[in-house]
C-alpha cells in the first residue's frame, strides 16, 4: 500500500492479471537451393521480402541463369507469399553440412518464424529425408517435397523409395531417376510417411522470371505461396486446396480422375487442370497414414500454430509458484485464446465447450510433477468433428518448453 501524505484523489495502475496469448505467423517460408549467383552468401540464411531484394542478394548482371530456387522464390511471392528465408548452397552444394560445417538446412534451425520448408530442385530420397527429419525434429513447420521431374510410371508415386533403390543424389537439372533392377517393379518416388510433410505432383510450366522462356519447375515454391495466401485470406485452418496456381501455364503431366483416385489416398496432392478454372491445387493432405488424424494438412498446420502460440504465450509461468493460482491463470489465459480461435471458425463445435478443453489442476500436476519443477496442462481441440479431439500436453519448466502430442 503506497503512502498518502495529503488529502486528494490518487490513481494507481493495477494489473488485471490476465496475459493474453497472441497468434503466431504461419506463412513465412524457407527455401534452400542453388542461387543464380552460385557464390552469393553461401550457406547463410537471409530474409527476402520482394523479388527485387532477391535479385540484389543472389543475382547480378553476370549471373542471371535461372535455377529452381529462383523460380520458387518468384512463384512464392507471385502466389501471395510476403516473406521468406533463402539459403544458397552454392554449386554442387548439399542440403546438409559436411565435415562438421553447418550448411544448407542446418542454418535455418535458429530461425523461429519459419513455418514452411522446401528445397526446390532437390527431389531424391536423401533430400526428402533431410527435409522431413528437420520438420519432425523442430515440430514448428511443414516441409513441401517435390517429385522427380519426369515420372515414367505414375504408380511409383505411391511407393516409398527403397533403401537399396540405387538412386543417385538428385541435383537441380538432373534427369528422371532410374528404376531399381529387381523383380519388385520400379523403385518408389514417394517420401516416407510423416505428418510434417506434404508431397505435390506434377511439375508445372511457368515463364522464367529471369530469361522469359517457358520452363518446367518444381511446384514447391508456388505451393508455399498458396499456403501463405490462404492463411492471409481465410486462416491456417482453411485447407489450401481448390486454389489457382498463379503463373502456371501448363503441367508436366495431366493427371486423370482414375489416376487421382489412386494417388490421393497415398498422400499425393495432385495439381490438376480443369476446363474453365485453369490449373489448381487439388489436394491438401500430409504424408501421414490414411488412418491418421493428422492426414489433413490444415489439421497439422493449425495444431502447430496453436501449440506455438500457447508455448510462447505461457512462457511467463516459468519460475512462478506452482499452486492453485497458477493453474487457474493457465486455464483462464489458454481458454480465452482458444475461444478466439473458435470464434474465428478454426475449431468445430456449437459452443466453446464442444470445441476445446483445458485441464490444469491437481490431477495433471500431482506431487511428483510439482517436485520436478513442472506444471502440466492438458489441452484438447476439436479439429475434425465436435466429438473428436486431438490432444497434446504442454509442460513448462525451468529448462524451457516441452510440447508432447498424445496420439500424434
Amino acid at each position: 500500500m503506497p503512502n498518502y501524505f495529503s488529502p486528494g484523489i490518487y490513481v494507481e495502475e493495477v494489473p488485471s492479471g490476465a496475459r493474453p496469448i497472441g497468434p503466431v505467423g504461419t506463412s513465412t517460408a524457407a527455401f534452400v537451393g542453388v542461387a543464380p549467383d552460385r557464390t552469393a552468401h553461401v550457406d547463410k540464411a537471409l530474409a527476402v521480402n520482394s523479388w527485387s531484394e532477391f535479385l540484389r542478394l543472389y543475382a547480378d548482371g553476370d549471373h542471371l541463369d535461372s535455377t529452381p530456387l529462383a523460380r520458387a522464390v518468384f512463384g512464392f511471392l507471385d502466389n501471395g507469399g510476403t516473406r521468406c528465408w533463402v539459403v544458397n548452397v552454392g554449386e554442387g552444394g548439399q542440403l546438409m553440412g559436411t565435415g562438421g560445417r553447418r550448411g544448407g538446412l542446418q542454418v535455418l534451425e535458429a530461425i523461429d518464424e519459419i513455418s514452411i520448408l522446401a528445397a526446390p530442385g532437390y527431389h531424391d530420397p536423401v533430400s526428402h529425408e533431410a527435409l522431413i527429419s528437420m520438420a519432425e525434429q523442430l515440430r514448428t513447420m511443414v516441409a513441401i517435397c517435390d517429385p522427380p521431374p519426369d515420372v515414367a510410371d505414375i504408380s511409383t508415386l505411391t511407393r516409398v523409395a527403397r533403401p537399396d533403390g540405387g538412386k543417385p543424389a538428385g541435383k537441380p537439372g538432373d534427369g528422371p531417376p532410374k528404376p531399381a533392377d529387381d523383380d519388385d517393379g520400379p523403385n518408389g518416388d514417394r517420401p516416407r510417411e510423416s505428418s510434417f510433410a506434404a508431397f505435390y505432383y506434377p511439375w508445372i510450366k511457368v515463364r522464367d522470371p529471369l530469361g522469359g522462356d517457358l520452363v518446367l519447375t518444381p511446384p514447391s515454391g508456388h505451393v508455399a505461396g498458396i499456403w501463405a495466401r490462404t492463411d492471409a485470406l481465410r486462416g491456417v485452418h482453411k485447407a489450401p486446396a481448390n486454389e489457382p496456381v498463379r503463373g502456371a501455364v501448363d503441367l508436366a503431366y495431366l493427371v486423370t480422375r482414375p489416376e487421382h483416385d489412386v494417388l490421393n489416398p497415398k498422400g499425393v496432392n495432385v495439381i490438376r487442370y480443369f476446363a474453365g478454372e485453369g490449373i489448381r491445387l487439388w489436394g491438401a493432405r500430409t504424408l501421414a497414414a490414411e488412418a491418421s488424424e493428422w492426414r489433413y494438412l490444415n489439421v497439422r498446420r493449425l495444431s502447430i500454430a496453436i501449440e506455438q502460440a500457447i508455448a510462447n504465450g505461457t512462457r511467463w509461468m516459468v519460475f512462478e509458484p506452482n499452486d492453485y493460482t497458477l493453474w487457474r491463470s493457465i486455464r483462464r489465459d489458454i481458454g480465452a485464446f482458444l475461444t478466439r480461435v473458435w470464434r474465428d471458425g478454426a475449431l468445430l463445435g456449437r459452443t466453446p465447450e464442444e470445441a476445446f478443453f483445458v485441464k490444469c489442476d491437481e490431477e495433471t500436476n500431482p506431487a511428483d510433477v510439482r517436485d520436478a519443477g513442472m506444471v502440466v496442462a492438458h489441452i484438447g481441440i476439436a479439429v475434425v468433428k465436435p466429438a473428436e479431439f486431438v490432444v497434446f500436453k504442454l509442460s513448462q519448466w525451468a529448462g524451457g518448453t516441452e510440447t508432447e502430442t498424445i496420439g500424434g
